[in-house]
């Protein structure tokens, strides 16, 4: 099914054609002047220069062409030369009366499906999820959803921090308290132990310990480099270590994850990339990619277009250990073997975009990506407080995901309480899902790349752009929807009629947007597009709602065709949210 704004360009293209001028002047756009008119075209303005003639003339000889036209109506030519369009109303509600047939709105899956795997979560295993981990969940999983609607085959990868010292840190620190456990022997050659030598609450507290002291003993920062070093040797027990530490960690943080709505594909980590790395070292160096400068193994990436200094690419370190940059790279191989993607989105936070064009350049120039192999890096800002700086606890550290989630759940559940009588066990539920949107939508109604105020006190907030105010409005219509239905109504069959007034057309004419909206959200990885749209779609409907009869219509198949109306719109909100990652409740 088109898009409505490639239907009235096509409409506008046969009359500037019509006319003798080049249809490329026929482009249409949401007007930017909605008090004067819904569509607009400027080409007569361009097209004046090529043409020698004023352009309100060009505009005058092409709107006289649409004036039998069964899909504008009200075509205008303006001074200095801008064309006026609004949609006809017989038009539109066939058009979404097509909507209404359609399971996906009218919204087309790719021709071309590409494969595509998004990189995102990023956490690093044995320490709890932190507020700096909320934005790349809830914006990768949101693309994610997003993309693979367009009809695109797309494979979603946490990509697990769990090599390097870290991971040093924590066998080191494990030895000096639990000497005697058959890891550390060297000469042990029988079975390792099934379960794990600690708990999660054990590997979250002995972290951070370990972290510590590295950076006040010199001596047991090199034990722990030592131990990293051995673990990524291939030391037996370390591995069986590491292996104990994964399954704690990927079961803690799944858990983490659901209570998010974020799920991924792959759980992998760096280390499943580390048998990739001495083949992809010793193709470059054949290759003559890779040169020994200081000791390390760099690859040169620079450009002639550059306008900044981009260093070298560090492959290995003096000692011949590897960085995250040998990481990232491997795994592009490993992906490229495993999966063949035609494209690997990163969402990583944006001070790590230096990093990110080394990798790029790297893997392109040292072939370990196939030549048409798109790399996006979108990088997002900071979540800070309402002092302007990265969000922290009241005593400065920070803070746990958990804990964030918690208090916002307690803040839309003091709301709900006071707002209406139900049950404890209903009003907790429904503030853990009302809770969630103000979360996300709070993220992502900005875009990606700015930074943001989290303010509880707003994002709770049942008015305004917000998430709790999508979820009024959907609640609201299932509300209408429910009512009709018990009184005997079924609304499936009716058809939605031409608008009686200007603000049903205004609602009808969002809902037809829906299509364009979400291919523009997919080329641009942009869920700050859906929320804005949403946003509008909810505030079109509550103005309709506010000046229009709906259950009070006498006339059965009026009444039917706004019923029809609002279990689209309905179809349309919940279609979007589920997109960004939430759900609406039954009621609120």
């Amino acid at each position: 099914m088109k898009k409505l704004s490639d239907i009235i360009t096509e409409e506008m293209q046969k009359a500037f054609k019509g006319a003798g001028y080049d249809e490329k002047y026929a482009r249409v756009t949401l007007s930017n002047r909605p008090d004067l008119c819904e569509y607009q075209c400027n080409g007569a303005m361009a097209a004046a220069k090529e043409y020698h003639k004023t352009p309100v003339m060009i505009a005058e000889e092409v709107t006289a062409l649409l004036a039998d036209s069964q899909v504008v109506e009200d075509v205008q030519a303006v001074k200095p030369g801008f064309i006026n369009l609004k949609v006809n109303g017989k038009y539109l509600s066939d058009y979404l009366n097509r909507m209404c047939e359609d399971d996906r709105m009218g919204y087309e899956k790719a021709e071309n499906p590409r494969t595509v795997i998004i990189d995102y979560g990023g956490p690093n295993v044995a320490k709890p999820l932190h507020v700096g981990h909320l934005r790349s969940a809830i914006i990768g999983e949101s693309v994610k959803r997003i993309v693979r609607f367009a009809g695109h085959k797309v494979i979603g990868d946490v990509h697990l921090g769990d090599w390097g010292l870290q991971m040093g840190l924590i066998i080191t620190e494990l030895k000096e308290r639990k000497p005697k456990l058959p890891y550390f022997d060297e000469n042990y050659e029988g079975e390792y132990p099934k379960e794990a030598p600690f708990t999660i609450a054990e590997l979250e507290e002995i972290y951070p310990s370990a972290s510590k002291r590295s950076k006040e003993d010199e001596a047991y920062k090199e034990q722990a480099m030592q131990a990293t070093f051995e673990l990524q040797q291939g030391r037996r027990g370390y591995q069986a270590l590491l292996k104990h530490i994964l399954n704690i960690s990927v079961t803690d943080l799944k858990k983490n994850y659901a209570d998010l709505n974020v799920e991924f594909d792959l759980w992998k980590g760096e280390s499943d990339a580390q048998p990739y790395i001495p083949d992809m070292v010793q193709k470059m160096r054949d290759e003559g990619f890779a040169y020994t400068s200081e000791g390390a193994l760099v690859v040169d990436i620079k450009e002639e277009s550059d306008t900044k200094e981009v260093p070298p690419c560090m492959i290995l370190k003096s000692d011949g250990a590897s960085l995250y940059t040998t990481t990232d790279l491997a795994t592009i191989v490993e992906r490229m073997k495993l999966y063949h993607p035609d494209e690997i989105v990163y969402v990583v936070d944006k001070r790590q975009e230096m990093h990110f064009i080394q990798v790029f350049r790297c893997a392109k120039k040292c072939g370990l990506a196939d030549e048409h192999t798109v790399f996006k890096f979108l990088g997002f800002g900071t979540m800070n407080g309402k002092d302007g700086k990265p969000f922290k606890t009241r005593d400065g550290g920070v803070m746990r995901l958990e804990y964030l989630l918690s208090d916002i759940n307690e803040e839309m559940l003091k709301k709900i309480r006071e707002s209406r009588p139900m049950s404890e066990d209903e009003a907790g539920e429904i503030a853990k899902v009302v809770g969630l949107s103000a979360v996300k939508y709070g993220d992502l109604s900005n875009q990606a790349s700015k930074d943001y105020i989290f303010d509880v006190e707003r994002f709770t907030s049942s008015e305004g752009n917000t998430g709790p105010y999508i979820l009024y409005t959907i609640v609201r219509i299932k509300s209408i929807l429910k009512k009709y239905e018990e009184a005997g109504g079924d609304a499936k069959a009716a058809l939605i009629p031409t608008f009686e007034n200007e603000s049903e057309k205004a609602l009808m004419l969002e809902i037809a947007r829906f299509g364009s909206v979400m291919e523009n959200a997919c080329e641009e990885l942009a869920p700050h597009k859906i929320c804005a749209y949403i946003y509008g779609l909810a505030n079109a409907f509550n103005k309709f709602y506010h000046e229009t009869s709906i259950l009070g219509t006498e006339e059965e198949a009026q009444k039917g065709g706004r019923i029809r109306l609002l279990m689209l719109v309905k179809q349309v909100l919940e279609t979007c949210i589920d997109l960004l990652g939430f759900e609406a409740p039954e009621r609120m």
